[in-house]
């Protein structure tokens, strides 16, 4: 790849670019669906592409292709100077990428089980054993299951000298149990929301998750659910169970802190932001309690990686510390534009590493990495036996959040009441509401490392053309006083 590499960059320069990169990126995909013990999609894709990114005359420029000849590299690095000296035109500002990043590395996804070694056979008997024990359950009308394998090999390089090469495997799998009688239809999960937990590993990923040895219990709280009482409307203390409080930091943590949505780059599709640059070191988030990290070094995440689209290493950024606003998520350019913002010299911005391009033909954006919620002290036990009265919610089912990322409703697949510290009765349909700064405000305990572990959010959408990323979430179960919670409609 250092041949095409460096006649991309060599032509960019002698176009006249500033700086440019190349992205070369080969993607394949697996993945196997089960439907009532029928397989109903087995499909497997390949894509190969590469991208070009130029500064020119101060502009962005882009240009990708699938085909990786020396003629057709020559000519999109062209493009890609002949674009950014059109979009110059209408320049606003020049780009200013701070100090140069340069790396020469390779990084590999540890894992023990290629997912790709694995037969297909093997995939679908696996699901299938699941899949007959949920339809063994009286009430179940529809059982679905599905894995997935991912890898990715990518070749960056910059005019600033940086050539890395990455591989990154992703497996993941669940399944889903729908119950239905003449009145109502209810549904349950495992091991996430929607029948897919993903994460960068192997094969011994689905095999920990043990789907058939979960199928009959998801089953049957499917079929519990359709007679259990809703979810009263109240004001009430609630327990979030780490599933469900995985999406909750993604909605109302992960995406406000994103730095191009906070200078209004994504206010046409995804929206903008709260939590503006004024914000930053004083404003209250949340209780004392609570701690956020971007973490794209943690094991397992499904947003852990070796370096991001700009080759900036992974690294832990603090966005949340003892409930105060700390920290972006942010690339080399935003990353100087919020140090001339608060009057700090531009040439210590350093990037966050959160660029990421969903292909090889899209651009880089500011995507979450891992955004976690750190760990507390409390065993789950301990927690509900300390809660007098309340609501216990977990796996999520409906979402909805403001383009600001502050007020919120979010339904659960499974809630439970809790009356003198114990889960006493089973409730349907539950959702609850909130404004993100007072419900953040609110945690007063958060379990410990024990019950904490990272969560795959494999759809999250950004972007125009829309980009689809993959980012993970740890999170434990954790507990809020004063929500108002119901079921709905």
């Amino acid at each position: 790849m250092k041949d095409l590499t460096d006649l991309a960059l060599d032509t960019a320069r002698l176009r006249g670019a500033t700086y440019a990169d190349i992205r070369i990126v080969h993607r394949r995909t697996q993945q196997v669906e089960v439907r009532n013990g029928v397989v109903s999609n087995l499909a497997e894709t390949e894509t190969h592409g590469f991208g070009v990114r130029v500064v020119a005359d101060g502009a962005w420029g882009f240009a990708a292709s699938s085909t990786l000849t020396r003629e057709e590299v020559e000519r999109v690095a062209a493009e890609a100077v002949r674009i950014a000296r059109a979009s110059a035109t209408a320049l606003r500002e020049p780009v200013d990428l701070g100090p140069p990043e340069v790396h020469v590395d390779t990084y590999r996804t540890p894992f023990q089980i290629d997912p790709f070694a694995v037969p297909v056979e093997e995939k679908i008997g696996l699901l299938l054993a699941a899949d007959e024990a949920m339809r063994r359950v009286p009430g179940v009308r529809v059982a679905r299951g599905a894995v997935v394998a991912w890898r990715e090999n990518k070749t960056f390089a910059s005019t600033e000298g940086s050539y890395i090469e990455q591989e990154i495997v992703e497996t993941g799998g669940g399944i889903v149990a729908y119950a239905v009688d003449e009145q109502d239809m209810q549904q349950r999960s495992y091991p996430n929301s929607f029948a897919r937990d993903q994460r960068t590993g192997g094969w011994e990923m689905v095999l920990a998750m043990d789907l058939p040895g979960n199928a009959e219990r998801i089953a049957q709280e499917a079929v519990a659910l359709l007679t259990a009482d809703p979810c009263p409307a109240m004001v009430t203390t609630l327990i979030l169970g780490p599933t469900q409080l995985a999406l909750q930091v993604h909605e109302s943590c992960g995406h406000p802190t994103e730095l191009d949505r906070v200078f209004g780059s994504e206010a046409a599709y995804a929206g903008t932001s709260f939590l503006t640059p004024e914000k930053l070191g004083v404003f209250r988030y949340g209780s004392p309690i609570v701690n956020l990290t971007a973490d794209a070094t943690i094991p397992g995440g499904l947003g852990t990686f070796g370096y991001d689209d700009e080759g900036v290493p992974a690294q832990r950024v603090p966005l949340v510390r003892e409930g105060i606003f700390v920290g972006y998520l942010s690339s080399r350019e935003t990353a100087v534009k919020l140090a001339r913002l608060r009057g700090l010299d531009p040439a210590q911005a350093r990037s966050g590493g959160a660029m990421r391009a969903s292909g090889w033909d899209r651009i880089p954006l500011v995507r979450m990495t891992n955004v976690n919620l750190e760990p507390g002290e409390w065993t789950f036990e301990d927690l509900v036996a300390d809660t007098d009265e309340g609501v216990y919610m977990e796996m999520n089912r409906s979402w909805s959040i403001d383009d600001k990322r502050l007020n919120f409703q979010f339904g659960t697949e499974i809630a439970y009441e809790i009356r003198r510290g114990k889960m006493v009765r089973l409730l349907k349909n539950a959702l609850y509401t909130g404004m993100t700064p007072q419900f953040w405000g609110s945690c007063d305990a958060i379990c410990n490392a024990d019950h904490w572990r990272v969560w795959g959010t494999p759809n999250c959408g950004k972007g125009q053309p829309i980009q689809i990323a993959h980012t993970g979430h740890g999170a434990a179960p954790a507990r809020f006083r004063n929500v108002q919670v119901g079921s709905k409609a």
